[in-house]
């Protein structure tokens, strides 16, 4: 027994006697390195072509130690938005009345963000598209809400509430947002209201192709901070809670998160949300020129050495672009000494300016460096504020605008009238949808929206229809009219 006991013993001693060992002389001097001096760590990259180690420095930055004061300085400044629409009576049947089931009217909800003390807000123009009456919910309190205004091309709107002194979010800089840092989503995914979700920057200047409108801009932020139905229209904020963005869209096959979300940049939200305020339309500049992302296969074609910047495809005649001296073929490298990588930071760029406004352009022409000043316009081709006429019409079940310079001469028409904001009425009865330019009217110029809407809305008899249909095909069509 007692031969047993000192076996043991000396066994433990021996293990005691080795652990000391191995702390002392065999643990890896990386190890020790990486605790005692973590501000000297070094990230290992493989050259593809000595495949011998290069250390560069790293520069990441540790992450916040919590998102408390970035979430408690935004969330109170995010609203929840109700819109309360119609329901189309043509889906229920006469059973369905009987019964007591009746069209109802529907509600979708999204979120916004207040940008004034006294009641502006910014959201999507997708969250109150159609709406019959929008109310907005701040800390518990209901407001019925005014549409100011709405952008497609940047699925922006601004509503508009009578308060005072709301708590309007602070601002920051999309430009100056880096790629890798930490963002977080404020809304109101699924209904539950005040939610903050955080992720990074994966990427800038995206193009998802996903808005409408006549000139979309498309140069997301990307961000896998998770966003879900309902965070449409709130906010993208910095560590310093500052607004940074308007979160827009999700990358789904589910309809719900998986992996990636889009916001809309500040700089250009606010840009359109100001315009709308004080305009009631955004004052869009155009270099008068249409341009495509320079592709491998492009390059390769025209003899291109890169791969960065846009080219010129199409040059408006008598333009700002074509008074400059550009042509067919150019490569846009740079405005004002902003690079141009693509169409996301092309249009970006020109987004922040106004018409009348002047630019410098940096282009290639057949590999030689140039440069030129160019005199933005506006979309009529002045360059003064531009105040777009429309008509809505109920019984026509659609707005009517006059057609622009610009789509004037994509279309090779000198004069039209073009059908928006089609919904159920007379238009969409007589088969036309939302695109369609009407030219001449039984024979007669259409030329101007509230004259058209009225002829139309008094109008019975033989009705001969001429125009261009939204993918440029010339149409006529004649009906009869009760």
């Amino acid at each position: 027994m007692t031969k047993t006991i000192k076996n043991i013993g000396l066994a433990f001693l021996a293990g005691l006697a080795g652990a000391a060992t191995w702390t002392l002389f065999l643990v890896p001097e990386t190890l020790q390195t990486t605790i005692s001096e973590p501000e000297k760590t070094e990230i290992s990259l493989v050259s593809t072509e000595s495949k011998s180690p290069v250390s560069l420095p790293s520069t990441r930055t540790n992450p916040p130690i919590s998102f408390v004061e970035a979430s408690e300085g935004s969330t109170e400044s995010v609203v929840f938005i109700k819109n309360f629409s119609g329901t189309d009576p043509r889906r229920y049947s006469m059973f369905d009345y009987f019964f007591g089931n009746g069209p109802t009217q529907q509600v979708s909800t999204g979120s916004g963000v207040i940008i004034s003390e006294d009641g502006y807000i910014i959201t999507n123009n997708h969250v109150i598209d159609r709406a019959e009456t929008i109310e907005v919910v701040h800390k518990k309190r209901t407001y019925q809400a005014k549409l100011v205004g709405t952008d497609k091309n940047t699925d922006i709107a601004v509503l508009k509430v009578e308060a005072e002194s709301l708590p309007a979010i602070k601002r920051g800089s999309s430009r100056d947002l880096a790629i890798g840092e930490w963002v977080i989503a404020v809304g109101n995914p699924f209904n539950l209201t005040s939610t903050v979700t955080a992720g990074i920057v994966s990427a800038k200047e995206r193009q998802i192709n996903i808005l409408g409108g006549d000139f979309p801009l498309e140069s997301f932020i990307q961000t896998d901070a998770p966003i879900n139905p309902g965070n449409s229209g709130g906010a993208l904020v910095n560590v310093e809670g500052e607004l940074v963005g308007i979160n827009t869209a999700i990358l789904s096959r589910t309809g719900s998160y998986t992996g990636y979300g889009f916001a809309v940049p500040v700089d250009i939200a606010m840009k359109v949300a100001n315009d709308l305020i004080r305009y009631g339309e955004v004052q869009k500049a155009i270099p008068g020129i249409e341009a495509v992302e320079i592709t491998p296969e492009l390059a390769e074609e025209l003899n291109i050495n890169t791969l960065d910047g846009v080219i010129v495809t199409y040059v408006l005649r008598n333009g700002s672009a074509e008074e400059a001296g550009l042509q067919k073929n150019d490569v846009i490298v740079s405005i004002d000494g902003q690079s141009i990588t693509g169409m996301g930071s092309f249009e970006e760029a020109i987004s922040y300016y106004y018409p009348g406004d002047k630019v410098e352009v940096d282009f290639l022409r057949n590999g030689v460096p140039k440069s030129a000043s160019l005199n933005l316009q506006n979309l009529e081709g002045g360059n003064g504020v531009l105040k777009r006429e429309y008509y809505s019409s109920n019984l026509l079940g659609a707005r009517l605008e006059a057609v622009n310079t610009i789509e004037k001469d994509r279309l090779g028409i000198y004069f039209g009238v073009k059908i928006t904001a089609l919904n159920r009425g007379y238009l969409r009865d007589l088969g036309l949808r939302n695109g369609f330019v009407l030219t001449r009217i039984n024979d007669d110029p259409a030329r101007d929206p509230e004259e058209v809407g009225k002829y139309l809305e008094d109008f019975s008899g033989k009705l001969l229809l001429e125009g261009v249909a939204p993918n440029g095909q010339p149409f006529m069509q004649r009906y009869t009219v009760r």
